[in-house]
């Protein structure tokens, strides 16, 4: 089955989501207890977006956050690598506007948004801190970035049973949801391997993003990342 490695090469990711399309959402919601919509309710307060604003979806899967942003007034645009992705978002959303891209070279124009957001997909990227220039590139001066992501847990215990969890339990569970069990055991690999919240705050400072603050939900298992593009 399809899977991608810690090398994170774009046609392996983008060819590993395309596999677990068709049931993301669902399998998401299950993974998570369904603390999932608990951090997509988290997001989508700190995008705030509202009529007249323009925002980027990146890593927008299926497009069920997305739909939030409309709802709330937004003209929005969801953008993800995974053609399997973007082809089940256009057929629930039709509303959304739906566009195949990369998040390191992405097809847009300099400051075309005023919120650039992305939701468990900036760990999937090869180059980090190449994505989050390009995300700062298409936000106007002022604009905003929301980033998403699990993270490490403040307390101890509560880390210990996470990467139990991660290691064992979660492929366990890919075993009996998903017809990619392979995805889900990358998954806790890559969530493992990724910086924890202050190591993510350096590298939006790195790529140029300031007054960078983060919230920490479910005791840190997922950090909420906001910074502003700062005015030429």
């Amino acid at each position: 089955m399809t899977r991608a490695t810690l090398a994170k090469d774009p046609r392996q990711v983008a060819g590993m989501f395309d596999a677990v399309a068709h049931r993301y959402d669902l399998t998401n919601d299950v993974m998570s207890l369904w603390q999932v919509r608990v951090w997509r309710h988290a997001t989508r307060a700190a995008v705030a977006a509202r009529p007249g604003m323009r925002v980027l979806d990146l890593a927008a899967g299926t497009g069920t956050s997305s739909v939030g942003y409309a709802e709330d007034g937004a003209e929005v645009v969801a953008c993800d690598f995974s053609i399997g992705m973007v082809s089940k978002g256009k057929a629930l959303h039709p509303e959304i506007e739906f566009v195949a891209g990369d998040a390191t070279a992405l097809p847009f124009a300099d400051a075309s948004f005023d919120v650039v957001t992305i939701s468990y997909g900036l760990r999937n990227v090869q180059d980090t801190v190449r994505a989050l220039s390009e995300m700062r590139r298409v936000t106007r001066p002022g604009g905003r970035v929301v980033i998403a992501e699990f993270s490490t847990p403040v307390y101890r215990p509560l880390r210990e049973a996470y990467r139990f969890y991660l290691g064992s339990a979660l492929p366990a569970a890919g075993r009996l949801l998903s017809s990619n069990t392979h995805a889900y055991s990358y998954l806790g690999e890559s969530i493992l391997a990724w910086p924890d919240q202050e190591a993510l705050a350096a590298l939006m400072q790195e790529a140029g993003w300031r007054d960078v603050a983060y919230k920490n939900l479910s005791g840190g298992i997922v950090a909420v990342h906001r910074a502003t593009n700062p005015a030429a």
